[in-house]
């Protein structure tokens, strides 16, 4: 394995890691962008594969990066992935919680908060949109998945329920050939 993709790794993990507002969620269309469009490093599908196994396992968000790393330059590349997307952020979070701490007064400081709010609603939103059109399960697919998002949003029964639910209705379709 060349350097180079390690390099990369930590560029592109390192530079998405200080934007992640709202968590490894907020920042998928942007992995997406980054290791399907213009590094090339998997297709669209396997990307949606790889989202879907980082977020069903349990463990932090940030997974997606570490089996990305993996994907593309095996275990040293899941190690050099996951500290890409770790360091950064963790070093930008310990510095800035110093400020709030001392500026939590300051009235631009609450601002600023709250602004983040939206932003990092909105960057969430827009992952769960990448991740669903780049599975490209087609009409059923779409629709299971927001059957099980609005069965999520809408009632208070674990979250499991409906992805078990939805993960067995598309299985049945598949089965079938209508998938």
């Amino acid at each position: 394995m060349e350097r180079g993709v390690f390099f990369q790794l930590i560029v592109t993990f390192g530079t998405i890691s200080l934007m992640a507002i709202g968590g490894a969620n907020a920042v998928v269309p942007e992995i997406h962008r980054q290791v399907v469009d213009i590094l090339g490093w998997m297709d669209a599908p396997t990307f949606a594969r790889l989202f879907a196994i980082a977020q069903t396992a349990p463990g932090p968000n940030v997974m997606l990066a570490s089996i990305v790393g993996w994907h593309v330059a095996g275990t040293a590349g899941l190690l050099v992935a996951t500290l890409a997307i770790l360091l950064p952020s963790s070093l930008l979070t310990l510095a800035s919680s110093r400020g709030l701490r001392r500026f939590s007064d300051n009235r631009f400081v609450r601002i600023m908060t709250l602004a983040l709010v939206p932003i990092a609603l909105g960057l969430m939103l827009a992952s769960g949109v990448v991740a669903t059109l780049a599975a490209d399960a087609g009409p059923v697919g779409y629709a299971i998945t927001a059957a099980t998002a609005l069965v999520t949003y809408r009632s208070k029964v674990n979250p499991l329920v409906p992805m078990a639910a939805g993960t067995l209705a598309y299985v049945l379709v598949w089965s079938v050939g209508l998938a």
